[in-house]
């Protein structure tokens, strides 16, 4: 992973990681350097045997990320779309290969690109003031990737109404852990504790095991009940590591149980 870089901040606190979107003063938009940087952190992250869980979240308290840079994204291309390059390639974890549990502690506003993002991560929590919306149509260009990938996240019904109303409505919060998008909600000063406690108790676990249920959760996700259950044995098999089942038995017959937080 390169030293340093110009639009995220990354840093690691024993097995847990925390990538920050660093460009507040465009509400944290990406722009060709930070899409290069995020796939480089993502593709670090999962060669890092060290670190077990990643949490995402943005600069300051206004955004968590509100898409794509426009104004860069034009000059650099134009109004062409022929050879248009998803960026959700570069910036989802799944698509990048990062299959270590990823939670997305939501500061703010949240919009258009920035759902290929949360699209892709596994725990999402969000600051009681934090917006959901995909501006696209407004502003005359179809939502096309961005909307797919929700399908996977939100009702179908939500993700249409989300998706046509473009910049004329937000899903808040509230309404926004009532569709099961969002898992907690917490006051923006309690976001950073929250994720980081999620986030260690996640690394605490054996993360051979960990990284095969999350397989196997996602693989049910993109390919169905009954197709998932075809890859189950060779998930199962691969996240089997004797030894912590050794550990695991130890520590289930020492009665010694972790201390729950309740939600």
């Amino acid at each position: 992973m390169p030293k340093e870089f110009r639009t995220i901040r990354v840093g690691i606190d024993g097995a847990v990681a925390t990538v920050t979107l660093d460009r507040p003063q465009t509400l944290n938009a990406f722009d060709a350097q930070m899409r290069s940087e995020v796939k480089a952190t993502w593709l670090a992250l999962q060669e890092n045997d060290d670190v077990s869980a990643v949490i995402l979240t943005g600069a300051g308290e206004r955004a968590f990320c509100s898409g794509i840079d426009r104004d860069a994204a034009m000059a650099e291309a134009g109004t062409q779309l022929d050879d248009y390059d998803d960026p959700g390639n570069d910036l989802g974890p799944k698509s990048c290969g990062l299959w270590k549990p990823v939670i997305a502690a939501v500061n703010g506003i949240c919009c258009g690109g920035a759902l290929y993002f949360i699209a892709e991560c596994d725990i999402i929590i969000a600051a009681e003031h934090a917006t959901f919306f995909d501006p696209h149509v407004t502003y005359g260009m179809a939502a096309v990737y961005e909307p797919i990938k929700m399908t996977q996240r939100m009702p179908l019904g939500e993700v249409l109404r989300m998706t046509l109303l473009g910049n004329h409505e937000q899903i808040t919060a509230e309404t926004a852990q009532r569709i099961d998008l969002v898992s907690e909600i917490v006051p923006i000063g309690e976001l950073a504790a929250t994720a980081n406690r999620i986030a260690q108790a996640i690394a605490s676990q054996p993360p051979q095991a960990v990284q095969a249920s999350l397989r196997a959760i996602w693989a049910a996700n993109d390919l169905g009940h009954l197709e998932a259950l075809k890859k189950a044995p060779e998930i199962l098999a691969a996240g089997t590591n004797p030894e912590d089942l050794v550990t695991g038995q130890a520590l289930f017959e020492s009665g010694n149980r972790p201390d729950p937080h309740f939600r």
